[in-house]
């Protein structure tokens, strides 16, 4: 039988590198995505062309939205595996974030996936083994000035696998988050060359991640490798941070 992965923010750097590794290791995928969908189109083409023994449905939804995961939830059959790679950034100080910002923040990385794994949750027990990977942040852990929200939801992601984990460790289910710190993507681009070479010289690799390396990661969590492991927060920042 065909096993399948559902992946949120397929369309970002981070979200496709994880779907085509996933993809090369048998998964058939889910692609969701809210409004680039010119990325998960190419996505698409090229994993049916290099697997086409496998299944790729593409998915369109606003997390943002009330009722975006009731909308995923009508399109999955099938299911083995979340990985929740969707995300928004927010760079400003606390006295500068609105009620919008934060609502905005909360439904993207905390409220929808929640809701969304709680409504596919029976999916997943149907399997033995099955998985829930998160994409956390450094700042989830450290904290950020200047990015206090988003260092906010991205505690409540690492906060939510820890708990997850252990009320569903009994139906098979693996909850985990890989942390990344600088990745090189477009989330990063607000930085100025003189900023990105501050930064680069507090990383011990003296260097950005790869949206590759974090699919590395994910890649394993979910290959069978690491099935005595749940609850877990995997920190992969060059150093930057221990």
């Amino acid at each position: 039988m065909k096993k399948f992965s559902l992946i949120l923010g397929a369309s970002g750097a981070i979200g496709s590198a994880i779907a085509q590794k996933l993809a090369a290791d048998g998964w058939s995928l889910y692609l969701q995505y809210n409004s680039q969908v010119e990325p998960v189109q190419s996505l698409l083409k090229e994993l049916e062309m290099m697997y086409p023994q496998q299944e790729f449905l593409i998915i369109q939804a606003n997390l943002l939205e009330e009722g975006a995961a009731e909308r995923i939830t009508q399109s999955v059959f099938s299911l083995q595996s979340i990985v929740v790679a969707s995300g928004q950034s927010l760079y400003k100080l606390v006295e500068d974030t609105t009620p919008e910002d934060m609502q905005a923040l909360w439904r993207v990385h905390v409220q929808t996936p929640i809701e969304l794994i709680t409504k596919l949750g029976y999916k997943l027990r149907q399997h033995e083994t099955s998985y829930v990977t998160m994409i956390g942040s450094i700042w989830g852990e450290a904290g950020g000035a200047g990015e206090v929200l988003y260092s906010t939801v991205k505690g409540a992601v690492h906060a939510f696998v820890k708990a997850y984990a252990q009320e569903v460790a009994y139906n098979g289910i693996h909850v985990n988050a890989v942390a990344p710190g600088l990745i090189d993507t477009k989330m990063n681009g607000h930085l100025s060359h003189e900023e990105l070479a501050n930064v680069l010289a507090e990383i011990p690799m003296e260097r950005a991640g790869r949206p590759e390396e974090v699919a590395d990661l994910v890649q394993f969590l979910q290959s069978g490798k690491a099935d005595y492991m749940t609850g877990q927060v995997l920190r992969l920042n060059g150093g930057w941070y221990i």
